[in-house]
């Protein structure tokens, strides 16, 4: 998987990549009304038992998008998707507070622009 836009995670001691796609960028937007808003939202859940089920939906969410990704490019050697009752048994609360970090980090790749200047020689110095 593209390590420049995903981030690691272990489940239930198996590897899972995070990747931030189009399709879970528009199931976010649905959820939270865009990306800019998930952090707000996962900051001010009403109770701790909803905060878990924002980060278990987000974890199963991006874990899914590689795992669809492999599916989609190897028909015939297909992975199960997690749900999200898989990601509630096989992790404890303190996987969850690691998980954030890397939800952060698949966010960030996922989104993050390389920008390049053009060397314009025709702009005058200014001083």
């Amino acid at each position: 998987m593209d390590n420049e836009r995903s981030a690691i995670i272990n489940i239930g001691g198996d590897e899972y990549t995070l990747l931030l796609t189009t399709k879970a960028t528009k199931e976010i937007a649905g959820r939270y009304g865009g990306l800019e808003n998930l952090g707000d939202k996962l900051m001010k859940s009403e109770n701790f038992e909803m905060a878990i089920g924002e980060i278990v939906w987000l974890i199963t969410l991006l874990a899914n998008q590689s795992i669809l990704v492999h599916n989609l490019k190897n028909k015939d050697n297909k992975r199960d998707v997690l749900t999200e009752e898989m990601v509630e048994l096989l992790t404890s609360p303190l996987d969850l507070a690691d998980y954030k970090v890397a939800i952060t980090e698949a966010l960030y790749k996922g989104t993050k622009r390389n920008i390049q200047s053009e060397d314009n020689s025709k702009n005058a110095v200014v001083g």
